[in-house]
């Protein structure tokens, strides 16, 4: 491993950290020296890293540190223009071109040698099979879950029975021919998944009680629970 790729292992395992950790178990992590650990962390500091801390007290990078143009590792590309082709090709449209326009901004900032490597990555993803026609605009499902809003929805059950719904929601999942919205749904008192395929109308409702992050780990607990019962 070159020195380069080094530093940018360092600040990754110092990014999955938020709070102090110590020389010991970051020089145990990257499999290097507590010597070597010490003079990294000088390095990036001199380089203009926000990491706090000292021997024996232990070390955070604060929020905000972007490193100027560095290597990306062969795998890394793939994975982000993989990553970026799936989301194009399996996503909403607003989604979708916001994906190629980020690929394009990490693009800009690659060294030349790397940025003619992106649209040569031989990786490819293949159209879905059962192509998703969504009956609303997806874009503010997404809109209602960054802003904790409820959405009154009309919906058709997979027996062709229609309701009218309040729902507070908070992830959505994609999968290859259906998009679903994971929610709380106040006609029923507990968690749902809707189709988008089969959501008629939305409006939005205004803020829910709850907020997202507390939603998502109480389905996930119970969705956990379910699984392993």
């Amino acid at each position: 491993m070159s020195r380069t790729e080094r530093l940018l292992d360092l600040l990754q395992t110092l990014r999955r950290h938020r709070l102090p950790v110590s020389g010991q178990k970051l020089a145990a992590e990257m499999g290097i020296s507590l010597r070597t650990l010490y003079r990294d962390i000088a390095t990036l500091q001199c380089q203009g890293a926000e990491i706090e801390g000292e021997p024996g007290v232990g070390y955070v990078l604060r929020p905000g540190f972007m490193l100027p143009p560095l290597m990306f590792s062969t795998e890394e590309i793939e994975a982000l223009v993989l990553g970026t082709r799936w989301v194009a090709g399996r996503s909403d449209e607003r989604l979708g071109l916001a994906a190629r326009n980020a690929l394009a901004k990490i693009g800009a900032v690659l060294p030349q040698e790397l940025r003619d490597e992106l649209d040569a990555i031989p990786l490819l993803v293949a159209p879905s099979s059962v192509p998703v026609v969504d009956r609303i605009d997806v874009s503010l499902v997404r809109q209602a879950i960054r802003a904790e809003h409820k959405l009154a929805i009309a919906y058709r059950d997979d027996k062709g029975a229609e309701s009218d719904r309040v729902i507070w929601p908070f992830a959505l999942g994609f999968f290859d021919s259906v998009r679903i919205v994971m929610a709380w749904c106040e006609l029923r008192g507990d968690f749902r998944h809707f189709r988008t395929d089969r959501i008629a109308t939305l409006a939005d409702q205004g803020r829910y009680p709850k907020r997202r992050h507390i939603l998502l780990k109480e389905w996930r607990a119970i969705d956990h629970s379910r699984a392993t019962s």
